[in-house]
């Protein structure tokens, strides 16, 4: 009988140990999905949703429903690619190979990605001090900085106006500033949404 008890009271203990873990895989997969369609719905305001889905889903635990933290990964990832082709651009521009027109363009340019990464940290920074009590002066601020990255990088390129120059660095360079200006763009969109719905 008591054998018979034990037995009874393991297999029930067993039972609810499945049960509770997969209620709680259940509400895992849950969260998981309703995080990644808040980043979907999320980026719908944005000029390049594609880009935006595709740089901001992998950080959806991250985020999960919330706009703030939207907009702070989006500003962070767009730091980080700013960093690597400010980098590679520096690498770049000491090349033999360059003309010395090429090489002042590149040069103007990472100094214009120099004042973005500095735009883009004191907004990641800004971002981290929001209260209510100073909100909008902060908020202005994010907007304000966001904005003048994205004229920067539009002036980097604008170096490489013009026939004489390389094809090949030309479009390169494009690219990926090209990348960083999407990148920006939507990081503002998502501050201005952000912005929007708190005040």
């Amino acid at each position: 009988m008591a054998e018979s008890f034990r037995a009874t009271h393991h297999f029930l203990t067993s039972l609810l140990i499945t049960a509770a873990i997969t209620i709680t895989t259940l509400k895992s997969v849950h969260t998981t999905a309703t995080n990644t369609e808040f980043v979907k719905s999320s980026c719908t305001i944005t000029t390049y949703p594609r880009l935006c889905v595709a740089s901001l889903s992998t950080h959806a635990s991250l985020i999960q429903t919330s706009p703030k933290l939207m907009a702070h990964a989006a500003l962070n990832i767009t730091l980080a690619s700013a960093k690597a082709t400010s980098v590679m651009m520096v690498r770049l521009s000491s090349s033999s190979q360059l003309k010395p027109r090429e090489v002042s363009a590149m040069r103007d340019c990472v100094e214009e990605l120099g004042d973005t990464l500095d735009e883009l940290r004191k907004s990641i920074g800004e971002m981290g001090q929001l209260i209510d009590s100073s909100y909008e002066v902060y908020m202005s601020d994010i907007q304000t900085w966001v904005s003048a990255a994205l004229t920067d990088e539009n002036t980097c390129t604008d170096g490489f106006e013009g026939d004489d120059m390389n094809g090949k660095v030309k479009v390169f360079v494009r690219e990926r500033i090209l990348v960083i200006a999407h990148l920006t763009s939507n990081a503002l969109a998502l501050i201005n949404h952000f912005a929007s719905i708190h005040g």
